[in-house]
């Protein structure tokens, strides 16, 4: 859920906010004076080798690389590390401040996306949060690196770009303040200057002469932003060093305004000093949050609805004790072999449809094929070639059919390799869609999803073999040139076109040298037709249907065993993934309560 924020960027001579200081203000009561609680999370880097250090040394703060181990491990990963100093002097923010911000951004005027977090509880404050950002670096100083000014612009854009804040842009009266950079860079994130609220620092400092348009600009006319201008006066350099209190400081500020000749109308106006600031601001704070909180409200719904998703993929988990635990292996077990029988007769149980891509690979079978049809020529040409060879005691025009039979299981014979590539493609396929239902029942279970890749991967193999086997027996079947006389007469009157047709009766006269085109044609035309069926068939039997059952069958067979729990043992990612999405749900149900409540007594 998103927090509203109220911004302050800071625009100021050098760098003195490093990091993102987040303040939140909380009016307490009940005998707590004041209290601070600052809050900071280290970043600790491990690297993949040891030259990687170097690389990334720059951009590592010094304490930061000063605690990276001696040994590397195989893998880089960043941890943090949570840091919280609580303390009830107020002369020790400061202090406590630089020693984070030296702590994350390193020593120097680097700096760092790291977020410090001071709470500060008083009954004395309004509560308020606000989020101090660093100021616009336009030159690198020393010790600075030469995209300074990129990097702040960055870290700055990181947080006013967000719809759920309010921008504060921190703009002294001494400077030209229409082409200030805080205030174009606010108006590009907000357009028409709904969450931008300017202040205006320093008016002690401007020139003579030049309070009118200072104050034009202060009453929303020449630069007009919807929340307008806040125009403040805050302890100077000497004010600092001599410690004077805040108090003073405000009564100083007061005194200031009251006696000035030009800014006297913004004090009554009520957009003069920082006490009227912090009014204002709580203001605006509360109007935006609640133009806001239909939009938390939606974005609380989506939240719950995805963690409900999340969590019901992480189920609830098997119970503990060991009649409970059985059930719950039942369960998964026979759901898994359910979901084994639905692929295996054609339901749609994966994304990727196993029965589409099965007809891809058959059909690509059936393609081969019929491209091995035409032209048959040549082996008219290797039937005279033959006849020559290997010519008998037969006198001229007489055929020899077992020249006609070699020439046939020669060119059936290349058709072996095709098949037996079409039976691996399928194999492939098969494995990857029982191992992705295997994933989808047995995710949380590392044993039980071991268990089933092995079973998987042993059936598919001795099914592999089995297939082989048949398809090599159907073709060596094919060696035998067998079909019945009124299919081959058939296919061979069909693959004449118009010219002489065959009957039974003309059988003895078919036999002409002339016709052995059409005769080989007919006949291997016989071939395709059983083997575009019949490779599939076996194919689809062994390697689907019978592997199916099989596999069903022995995972059933874990149902014996006796180490339940040793089987239901979850990866410990899951149980720890399962455990926070709980968590959040409970907070965000919390929360959707809460804002439902919350936008009833708005």
């Amino acid at each position: 859920m998103m927090i509203m924020k109220t911004l302050i960027v800071l625009e100021r001579k050098g760098i003195v906010t490093r990091c993102p200081l987040e303040l939140r203000l909380r009016k307490v009561t009940g005998g707590v004076s004041w209290k601070a609680i600052i809050s900071y999370r280290l970043k600790r880097i491990e690297f993949v080798d040891s030259s990687l250090v170097v690389k990334h040394a720059e951009a590592i703060p010094n304490n930061v690389s000063g605690q990276m181990a001696s040994g590397f491990s195989r893998k880089a990963f960043t941890s943090y590390k949570e840091k919280k100093i609580e303390f009830g002097d107020p002369s020790l923010v400061e202090k406590h401040i630089e020693n984070a911000q030296n702590e994350l951004a390193g020593k120097g005027s680097g700096i760092s996306d790291e977020l410090i977090t001071l709470e500060v509880m008083s009954p004395d404050v309004c509560d308020l949060t606000l989020i101090d950002l660093p100021g616009i670096a336009r030159v690198p100083l020393k010790g600075q690196p030469d995209d300074i000014a990129n990097q702040t612009k960055s870290l700055i854009k990181k947080y006013i770009e967000k719809h759920e804040t309010i921008n504060m842009v921190v703009v002294p009266c001494n400077t030209d303040i229409a082409t200030t950079e805080a205030l174009k860079m606010a108006k590009e994130v907000d357009l028409d200057g709904k969450r931008t609220i300017a202040i205006l620092t320093k008016p002690d400092l401007i020139d003579v002469g030049t309070e009118i348009n200072i104050l034009a600009i202060a009453q929303n006319k020449l630069i007009p932003l919807r929340k307008g201008y806040i125009m403040v006066k805050c302890r100077g350099q000497k004010q600092i060093d001599d410690k004077i209190p805040l108090e003073e400081a405000s009564r100083m500020e007061k005194h200031f305004f009251e006696n000035h000749n030009y800014f006297r109308c913004l004090l009554d106006k009520g957009t003069a000093t920082i006490k009227c600031l912090a009014a204002r601001l709580t203001e605006h704070l509360i109007d935006h949050i609640k133009k806001s909180l239909p939009l938390l409200d939606e974005q609380i719904k989506k939240q719950l609805w995805d963690l409900k998703k999340d969590l019901k993929e992480c189920k609830g988990g098997p119970p503990q004790d060991p009649q409970g635990a059985r059930h719950f292996l039942i369960q998964t077990l026979t759901g898994f072999t359910d979901k084994i029988k639905f692929l295996s007769s054609g339901e749609l149980i994966i994304e990727d449809n196993l029965f589409v891509q099965l007809r891809t690979e058959f059909q690509e079978w059936n393609n081969h094929l019929n491209r091995t049809k035409f032209p048959l020529n040549g082996l008219t040409a290797d039937i005279k070639e033959c006849s020559q060879r290997y010519r008998g005691r037969e006198l001229l025009g007489f055929s020899n059919y077992r020249v006609f039979e070699m020439v046939l299981q020669d060119h059936v014979a290349k058709l072996k390799e095709p098949a037996i590539e079409s039976l691996n493609a399928i194999k492939d396929i098969i494995i990857k869609q029982f191992n992705d239902v295997s994933y989808q029942c047995f995710r949380n279970y590392p044993f039980l999803l071991s268990i089933a890749a092995n079973k998987i991967d042993n059936i598919q193999s001795s099914q592999h073999a089995k297939a082989e086997q048949r398809i090599l027996e159907q073709f060596a079947m094919e060696n035998m040139i067998y079909t019945q006389d009124p299919i081959y007469l058939k296919i061979l009157n069909e693959i004449s076109k118009g010219t002489e047709k065959f009957s039974e009766d003309q059988i003895p006269g078919i036999d002409k040298r002339s016709q052995y085109s059409e005769m080989l044609q007919a006949y291997y035309e016989i071939v395709v037709q059983r083997m575009a069926d019949q490779v599939p068939m076996l194919i689809s039997f062994f390697m689907l249907k019978e592997a199916a059952l099989l596999l069903c069958t022995e995972i059933l067979t874990l149902l014996e065993r006796a180490n339940v729990s040793e089987m239901l043992h979850e990866d410990s990612k899951i149980s720890r993934r399962r455990i926070d999405l709980q968590s959040r749900l409970e907070r965000l149900s919390i929360a959707q309560e809460k804002m439902g409540s919350f936008i009833g007594g708005v």
